[in-house]
């Protein structure tokens, strides 16, 4: 049997472990990305494609501040990415809004942003409530219906496509092993000593970070963690291309750098069930055509769903093994806004050994669940 050691094993290849294994190689470990490939379940490859702050964190102002930190760090992360690559990732942070419909979702919106500031305390949260004189000098266009919407600085979008294959590129380029198709069939755990076994060949390494996904429930407690994530279908529609009407992104709509625009934002209970269902893609077109009447002029080209990975109360969980230090395991749903902070936050982090105590909300233990003993 054929074996390999190295400093870190990265479990699966979408954006979430893409990130952590080209940070890893930043702090100059020797590591191994391991892609079970496109017979998963990539949320990676359906995502929306914001980086949002403004959303993130009611309740729980350390998902704020995590959620702040990593769209502080993007700028870093796309300009190394481009350095390295010649990629742009499509980074572009002006802001964002969301848009409301009714002055019962602007009132709603209001009280929502209000808490958030509040929880936010002396860290700082800064926002506005636009009425709708004001926000259509902002985005031409916007329908009758939209009476404002709230305001943050921190927001913005990339294209995610883009982003994954630059991490892929750099992480290759800089030194580490890409292993394609490499789903885990096995695995041995002992403090800082991990093994997997993927098709005859052996992996080992003294660190090990489980990013895969909805993959994460079932590998978890092989190393001594847990990870009590579930699927979320979201689906996404997408125009033709158009010239740029939207200066900024919208939580439903955006206009992407090579000019389409993308319409969606749905939260489905359905399992792992990945069919499209008209009627929700009727939903998110009408809500698109009543912000902006001008999109439904637009031919839509393409259409999807993909699963979004859900922890019981949506935020992110972050593990280290308590009975196996050394296996990390990352989960959450925002690939792309949290990028930032995997590259170049959390994988230093690993790379030391331990998890900063600003992390402690996201252990899985705040479930009512046990890892394996």
């Amino acid at each position: 049997m054929q074996s390999d050691s190295f400093d870190a094993i990265v479990v699966g290849g979408g954006l979430v472990g893409a990130a952590i294994a080209w940070g890893l190689r930043r702090q100059g470990l020797s590591t191994v990305l391991l892609d079970e490939g496109d017979v998963a379940y990539r949320a990676s490859r359906g995502n929306f494609g914001l980086v949002w702050v403004q959303s993130k964190g009611l309740g729980a102002p350390w998902y704020q501040r995590w959620t702040r930190a990593s769209a502080g760090n993007w700028p870093e992360l796309a300009a190394a990415l481009g350095g390295a690559t010649g990629t742009d990732v499509g980074l572009r942070q002006p802001g964002g809004v969301h848009l409301c419909l009714s002055d019962r979702e602007m009132a709603d919106r209001a009280a929502r942003m209000s808490r958030m500031q509040a929880e936010a305390g002396n860290t700082g949260y800064e926002y506005r409530m636009i009425e709708a004189p004001e926000l259509r000098e902002m985005l031409p266009g916007l329908g009758p219906r939209v009476v404002g919407a709230s305001w943050t600085p921190y927001d913005g979008h990339a294209n995610p496509l883009r982003l994954l294959h630059a991490l892929h590129a750099d992480f290759a380029a800089s030194g580490g092993v890409y292993a394609p198709n490499a789903k885990v069939e096995e695995g041995h755990a002992a403090p800082h000593d991990f093994s997997v076994f993927v098709g005859g060949r052996r992996f080992g390494a003294p660190r090990i970070v489980l990013a895969a996904g909805l993959g994460n429930a079932g590998l978890a407690p092989r190393f001594g963690l847990a990870a009590p994530v579930r699927p979320q279908r979201g689906q996404v529609l997408v125009t033709e291309r158009a010239a740029e009407l939207l200066s900024m992104p919208t939580t439903t709509v955006r206009q992407t750098q090579e000019g389409s625009l993308m319409m969606g934002d749905s939260m489905e209970e359905v399992g792992f069930d990945l069919r499209q269902s008209p009627d929700v893609m009727r939903q998110i077109a009408d809500r698109a055509v009543l912000s902006f009447p001008w999109v439904g002029r637009l031919n839509i080209l393409r259409a999807w769903s993909a699963l979004r990975v859900m922890a019981p109360d949506g935020l992110p969980i972050y593990d280290q093994s308590a009975r196996f230090p050394g296996a990390f395991t990352a989960n959450c749903h925002s690939g792309v806004t949290l990028a930032g902070a995997h590259a170049l936050l959390l994988a230093p982090m690993i790379a030391a050994g331990a998890l900063d105590p600003m992390l402690d909300p996201f252990t899985a233990g705040r479930f009512d669940v046990r890892a394996a003993s």
